[in-house]
């Protein structure tokens, strides 16, 4: 049946092949020339793993963990469709196998199937159907990724709910990407089509016909190969995309723009009285940016997990944003925390312009982020501290400062004697006796999540970046600054430069203009706030004191608004 025009076309992206081709960027990048043409749009991942969120996965196996405004524990392709749309997504738009089990199971324990056999299909499909709809209701168009390779027995269940949708709206309100590889094989000196043939072959036999491939190579299509896949897989020629390796993730969208891939969309979704022309002046700005840089610095980031830099990708790339508003070229100095306590800051440090010491959990590592948070306060390099990043500052300050050389966090040491980081049961008991965790809580549930404000103190560096009293970042943590040690740390010259609305929690941290050039640091996650397009006001001061470090200088960052740091 057709569905109602109140209804949301659809498009459906998935991949086949081999994994890592890249769906999320291309996905995200379609994205980016719709909305470049006027249409208001959002995107949905659906992944087929059993967890109910990435949330308690490994970086090492998962990478990233990326928060919403709603406080939602998602896959990182969340993080690159918002750094390619202005659309804010929720936990509504990160659907998990986990995620839908649960929810069934839960209809079924409460008798909502009025004691029916519960079946993957309907019961299963039906509930995906719903989430879909949820996450996409009220836009012109969605676009909705389907994680893992065509093929993979996990999404069956996603593949078999997209293909009842487009029976159930029809070809003009839904619509199948497909991104397959073309490789190329250099002793022959030739493109092999035969891949994407048994790919499409594959996603054919469970009913669906992709109405777009995306070729991804090393090479452009040739126009043989390109007909000889049309050819054979269905697609009408024009609909066959080459996607290619590009230096410079922001070129693609004005790259699929020149192939039309836009324009097959509007016109299968029937979106054309919505559609004006494309203006990709925004993302040809960034490219002219990152590929005509004025200035470079070399940025340290140490961390725990950087040898999967994923764990870190939106850090990477908000480092890389604050460059481009400056047209500076940031290169990361990618650094094991571990290795700092092995062969000391100084050895490893020297010569970078700026460290950053970002989030993560546990002990392994700790000693060697406050060491690099030492060498920067001694030093005068710039520093930037996230979340852990901020808890290793004020124990460095804690330490070495104040004096309290058992300082630490009750994360690392329960019985340390100066818990100046701490669970917030922890120092807000009425007798200051640390209360003890549950053993058998859910990990991830005493996490402070998503979006919150905080109100800035005037006059510091924090409220000169951000040129407002008041701003909202997302969180992703469980420990805290412990009150009970802020006057203590206040008089030994650390400056609290932001605090929750009501005045609990300590928000931000640094020191005063006349001890130290740049040294902040956040307890929040700004690097989820930042995109390519503008850039998040923390990062831009950052590469700019890193920039004034590189020149000599040792002034403070001007006062700029973040609204005028515009390409």
């Amino acid at each position: 049946m057709t569905a109602p025009a109140s209804e949301t076309p659809l498009l459906f992206v998935t991949g086949g092949v081999v994994s890592s081709l890249g769906k999320g960027i291309s996905a995200a990048s379609l994205a980016a020339i719709l909305e470049a043409r006027g249409l208001s749009v959002t995107m949905m991942k659906l992944d087929p793993y059993l967890n109910v969120d990435p949330g308690t996965m490994s970086p090492f196996q998962h990478g990233e963990v990326y928060v919403t405004d709603d406080g939602a524990e998602t896959d990182l392709d969340l993080g690159h469709y918002e750094r390619f749309v202005n659309t804010r997504l929720s936990g509504l738009n990160s659907i998990t196998t986990g995620k839908i089990y649960e929810a069934v199971i839960r209809k079924e324990r409460h008798g909502d199937y009025l004691g029916g056999t519960v079946q993957v299909i309907p019961h299963v499909t039906d509930q995906i159907k719903r989430c879909i709809d949820a996450a996409t209701r009220g836009y012109d168009v969605g676009i909705v990724e389907i994680g893992g390779t065509v093929g993979d027995i996990e999404s069956l269940p996603f593949l078999e709910a997209i293909r009842q949708l487009r029976i159930e709206r029809g070809p003009g309100r839904a619509m199948f990407m497909h991104l397959t590889l073309v490789p190329f094989i250099k002793a022959a000196g030739e493109l092999k089509t035969k891949p994407t043939q048994h790919s499409v072959k594959e996603l054919r036999g469970i009913g669906i016909q992709p109405d777009v491939l995306m070729c991804r190579s090393e090479h452009p299509l040739p126009e043989g190969e390109r007909r000889k896949i049309a050819l054979f897989t269905n697609v009408p020629e024009k609909a066959v995309i080459s996607a290619i390796d590009l230096d410079n993730i922001h070129k693609i969208p004005r790259w699929l723009h020149a192939q039309g891939l836009d324009q097959l969309v509007v016109e299968q979704l029937g979106l054309g009285g919505k559609a004006r022309q494309v203006d990709l002046s925004e993302w040809d700005a960034v490219v002219d940016a990152a590929e005509h840089p004025q200035d470079e610095v070399t940025i340290a980031v140490v961390g725990k997990y950087v040898d999967h830099k994923d764990a870190y990708k939106s850090v990477g790339e908000a480092l890389k944003h604050g460059g481009l508003r400056q047209r500076t070229r940031v290169n990361l100095k990618w650094l094991e925390a571990e290795n700092i306590e092995r062969d000391g800051a100084a050895a490893l440090l020297t010569g970078v312009d700026g460290v950053l010491v970002p989030g993560g959990f546990g002990d392994r590592g700790f000693d060697g982020k406050v060491l690099t948070s030492k060498y920067a306060r001694e030093t005068g390099l710039p520093y930037f501290g996230i979340c852990y990043g901020m808890q290793a500052a004020v124990v460095d300050m804690a330490r070495h400062v104040v004096g309290l050389m058992d300082a630490n966090s009750t994360e690392n040491d329960r019985g340390t004697a100066h818990p100046v980081i701490g669970l917030i049961t922890e120092w807000r008991t009425q007798t200051g006796e640390i209360e003890q965790r549950s053993e058998g809580s859910d990990l991830g549930g005493t996490m402070r999540l998503g979006l919150q404000e905080q109100r800035i103190k005037p006059g510091t560096l924090a409220h000169r970046l951000y040129g407002k009293d008041v701003v909202g970042e997302r969180h992703r943590h469980r420990y805290e600054f412990n009150n009970r040690y802020r006057v203590q740390m206040e008089e030994a010259g650390l400056v609290i430069s932001a605090k929750s609305m009501d005045d609990l929690l300590v928000e931000m941290i640094e020191l005063p203009q006349d001890a130290h050039p740049w040294f902040l640091a956040c307890q929040a996650h700004p690097e989820f706030l930042s995109t390519p397009r503008s850039g998040h006001p923390l990062f831009i001061g950052f590469i700019r004191a890193a920039r004034e470090r590189k020149a000599g200088k040792s002034s403070l960052p001007e006062t700029r608004t973040h609204e005028s740091l515009r390409i």
